[in-house]
C-alpha cells in the first residue's frame, strides 16, 4: 500500500479511524489542554468533578454483584475454550480479539469474538457487550448480518462464536482502491440499507456504521457485523440520547446532544456511501474540532463527477436537520424507492440472485488474503484457547464473572435449518 504514503490526508486518517470513539475520549480527556477547549467541551459536557474523574489514573472498582446483568440461564453449559483450534488473530477491538478458529469436533470454521471482561467493566462497557449479544440472537435469518451460533464464557472472558467471513472490510477494499465506481456503491448502499432496515424492523438502531464494520464475504456481498453500539427497543418514533459512535461519522443530532431516533443510521449510511463515491467522509478533517465544527454547520459540499441521482440521495441522507432527512417519514421505505436505487430488484438483491460487482476470490477458509497483516501477524495468544484454574481466579474476576451471568446462549437446533 506504498502508494498511500504520499496521499497526505490518508495516512493519519487510517491511523485515527482504527481507535474508536471510546479511545478517542479516554485520550481526548486525559489531554488537560484540550479538555479545556470551549468546543472539546460542549461536546463532552465536562464538568470539573467528571474532568478530574476521568484524569484520575486509577480505574473504577468493578460492579458489585448487585449490578451484574442476568438474561437468563445458560443455553450451552458444555462450551469451552478448549473446543477450537485457535489459528489466526483476525481483528482486534478495545476489549479483545476475533480469532479464526476451527471447532475440534465438526472441523467447522468460525470466527470467535475473545473478550476480556475486566477491561469491559473497567470502562463500563458490559451493557454494550450485553447488547450485542442480545442483537445478534435477534439477527441470525437475514443475509446481510451477521450470525451468532452461540456463546459461552470463563471466569474472565467472553466468548462470541460468530459466522466466518473472509472477503475483507469494506474499509480494506476502499484503502486499496480510494473509490468505488458508482454501481458498486449503489450494490453496497442496497444491500448495507436492507440489513438496517431489517433491524429498524426489531426496533433496533445501529448506530456504528462505517466501513471497517462491513464485511464481505467469500462471494462479495455484505455483512454488517459489530453490535456492541446498538440500541435496542427504539421504537418507530422512539429516540435515545447516548453520546457514542465514530467521530467521522456522527450525526449533528449526536454531537448536539439532542434526542436522536432510527434516523441517524440514514445519515451514516449517507457518510458511508459518500466515502465509497469520494474517498473520505463528507466532513472529514485531520482536525477533530474542525471535523465536528463541519459536521454541525458546513454546508454539504458535492464535487461533480456523481449522477444526479446520488447527488439527491446524499442530500437526502446527510440532512443536518433529522425531521428533514429521508427516512424520517417512512424509513427504509423511502430509501428503498429513491431513484439511485432503481435500478435495484430488492427482492433479489436479499434471496443473493444479483451477483456482487466484485469477488473476493477466497480459496478457502484458510486463505487471509483480504485481512490486515497487522492482525494476522500476530501471534495467538497461548490463554485464549484455555479456561483459567479456578484456584487461581481472584476475587475481582469472580465479580467479573458474576457481571455476565446468563451471557452463554445456544439456539434452538432448527433456527439454522
Amino acid at each position: 500500500w506504498t502508494h498511500l504514503d504520499v496521499i497526505s490526508p490518508w495516512v493519519p486518517f487510517m491511523k485515527q479511524r482504527r481507535m474508536g470513539l471510546n479511545d478517542f475520549i479516554q485520550r481526548l480527556a486525559t489531554n488537560s489542554y484540550a479538555c479545556k477547549h470551549p468546543e472539546v467541551q460542549s461536546i463532552l459536557n465536562l464538568s470539573p468533578p467528571q474532568e478530574a474523574e476521568l484524569m484520575n489514573a486509577n480505574p473504577s472498582p468493578p460492579p458489585s454483584p448487585s449490578q451484574q446483568i442476568n438474561l437468563g440461564p445458560s443455553s450451552n453449559p458444555s462450551a469451552k475454550p478448549s473446543d477450537f483450534h485457535f489459528l489466526k488473530v483476525i481483528g482486534k477491538g478495545s476489549f479483545g480479539k476475533v480469532l479464526l478458529a476451527r471447532h475440534r469436533t465438526d472441523d467447522q470454521f468460525y470466527a470467535v469474538k475473545v473478550l476480556q471482561k475486566k477491561a469491559i467493566l473497567k470502562k463500563k462497557e458490559e451493557k454494550h457487550i450485553m447488547s450485542e449479544r442480545n442483537v445478534l440472537l435477534k439477527n441470525v435469518k437475514h443475509p446481510f448480518l451477521v450470525g451468532l451460533h452461540y456463546s459461552f464464557q470463563t471466569a474472565d472472558k467472553l466468548y462470541f462464536v460468530l459466522d466466518y467471513i473472509n472477503g475483507g472490510e469494506l474499509f480494506y477494499h476502499l484503502q486499496r482502491e480510494r473509490c468505488f465506481l458508482e454501481p458498486r456503491a449503489r450494490f453496497y448502499a442496497a444491500e448495507i440499507a436492507s440489513a438496517l432496515g431489517y433491524l429498524h424492523s426489531l426496533n433496533i438502531v445501529y448506530r456504528d456504521l462505517k466501513p471497517e464494520n462491513i464485511l464481505l464475504d467469500s462471494q462479495g456481498h455484505i455483512i454488517l457485523t459489530d453490535f456492541g453500539l446498538c440500541k435496542e427497543n427504539i421504537e418507530p418514533n422512539g429516540t435515545t440520547s447516548t453520546f457514542c459512535g465514530t467521530p467521522e461519522y456522527l450525526a449533528p443530532e449526536v454531537l448536539h446532544k439532542q434526542p436522536y431516533d432510527r434516523t441517524v443510521d440514514w445519515w451514516c449510511l449517507g457518510a458511508v456511501l459518500y466515502e465509497m463515491l469520494y474517498g473520505l467522509p463528507p466532513f472529514y478533517s485531520r482536525n477533530t474540532a474542525e471535523m465536528y465544527d463541519n459536521i454541525l454547520n458546513k454546508p454539504l459540499q458535492l464535487k461533480p463527477n456523481i449522477s444526479n441521482a446520488a447527488r439527491h440521495l446524499l442530500e437526502g441522507l446527510l440532512q443536518k436537520d433529522r425531521t428533514k432527512r429521508l427516512g424520517c417519514t417512512d424509513d427504509f421505505i423511502e430509501i428503498k424507492n429513491h431513484i439511485f436505487f432503481s435500478p435495484i430488484n430488492w427482492d433479489d438483491l436479499n434471496a443473493k440472485k444479483i451477483t456482487p460487482p466484485f469477488n473476493p476470490n477466497v480459496t478457502g477458509p484458510n486463505d487471509l488474503r483480504h485481512f490486515d497483516p497487522e492482525f494476522t501477524d500476530e501471534p495467538v495468544p497461548s490463554s485464549i484457547g484455555c479456561s483459567p484454574d479456578s484456584a487461581l481466579v481472584t476475587a475481582s474476576i469472580k465479580e467479573a464473572a458474576e457481571a455476565f451471568v446468563g451471557f452463554s446462549y445456544a439456539p434452538a437446533m432448527d433456527s439454522y435449518l
